[in-house]
């Protein structure tokens, strides 16, 4: 039985589900060609950031704000730690690889304000890219304002960069939003999909010499599960959103978890870095196995099998049952106390603490 893997995010079209998130590793040449080899539907190029932009627009004599010239500052520690080094060299990234590959290039875009480092987009675009991936870093001082204005803000800044391009505009989200499928709605327009999710890094403090600091990690395999009920309301809120599922995908059947949620691509970084290129490949082919023996022949079809949808009842009794559910003690434990997740005895095991 033939099996075709073509499928659409927003207006592309991919030949394969799987895309390969914004990294590090897709600055090297001979990664893109191997990523390519192995069957990626797309690759998102990693992010350059409002500060590099700010940076470019002050050289090429374009006037900057207070907040864009105090950013500009600290630039060169930004270009000494991230791997694009300025947004010229962003721009040769971008024409390379799009004249290089087959497959659809993702620039990225990092930014927090609503300034002229967006009308950089439309130089991306110029590059060559297929498309632009949009992260928005909420600071601080963003935080100290309500929820409704930190979504208009979000909802002005798509729209602008919207406007500036002819190429699709994806939002990659972190996970602060309290209201997903009202804000997809708010987005439509604008963007034509939404990455979830974007990561934070980790913080830790340091005792001994009491300082914060910021590292990042490899995404726990699995981690996806996590998202996959946010990405089944979102989709049944706002179906005509395309969505990218994104954090933790490390196998093919987190692939076709996702696909079933309602995302129309699963975002890979984390498995590559463990397994190297060759695990979009066996990804591929765990979806092409389990499409088989479903007798589906497209992603179409699979997707046909959507919606797996909340029941509102049966939602409310499975989570008040796992919230209530009784956890014994390991089997060695000398204790023959019982109670729920949350340390709360039962009758029996009450009454024998009281003796």
């Amino acid at each position: 039985m033939s099996i075709d893997l073509t499928t659409r995010y927003g207006s592309l079209t991919l030949r394969s589900p799987i895309v390969v998130g914004a990294c590090p590793m897709s600055v090297d040449e001979q990664t893109r060609i191997a990523i390519e080899s192995s069957g990626a539907g797309a690759i998102v190029l990693p992010s350059l950031f409002e500060e590099q932009i700010s940076l470019w627009n002050q050289s090429r004599g374009k006037s900057l704000s207070d907040q864009e010239q105090q950013r500009v500052t600290q630039c060169n520690a930004l270009a000494e730690a991230t791997y694009c080094g300025n947004a010229e060299t962003y721009l040769s990234i971008v024409n390379r690889a799009s004249e290089q590959m087959h497959i659809p290039v993702i620039a990225s875009l990092n930014g927090e304000s609503e300034g002229n480092w967006l009308d950089f987009a439309g130089e991306v675009e110029e590059a060559g890219a297929a498309a632009i991936e949009l992260a928005v870093h909420h600071s601080d001082a963003l935080h100290q304002s309500g929820p409704r204005q930190i979504e208009e803000s979000l909802v002005r800044l798509v729209t602008n960069i919207n406007q500036a391009i002819s190429i699709p505009l994806y939002l990659k989200l972190e996970r602060d939003y309290t209201s997903l499928g009202h804000l997809s709605r708010q987005l439509s327009s604008g963007c034509q999909g939404l990455v979830m999710y974007g990561r934070k890094p980790n913080v830790e403090i340091c005792l001994d010499s009491l300082s914060v600091r910021t590292h990042w990690g490899l995404t726990e395999p699995g981690s996806i599960n996590q998202s996959l009920g946010e990405i089944m309301r979102v989709h049944s809120s706002c179906p005509t959103m395309s969505l990218a599922a994104c954090g933790g995908i490390s196998s093919s059947e987190d692939v076709i978890r996702s696909l079933l949620a309602g995302a129309d691509v699963a975002m890979v970084t984390s498995a590559i870095y463990r397994h190297g290129p060759d695990v979009i490949r066996t990804m591929n082919d765990g979806l092409m196995e389990y499409m088989n023996q479903h007798q589906l022949t497209s992603i179409v079809e699979l997707q046909e099998q959507r919606p797996l949808e909340f029941d509102q009842g049966a939602q409310r009794n499975a989570y008040a049952k796992a919230l209530s559910s009784r956890i014994d003690p390991p089997a060695d434990s000398n204790s023959n106390f019982h109670g729920d997740r949350y340390g709360h005895l039962d009758r029996r095991s009450a009454e024998q603490a009281g003796h």
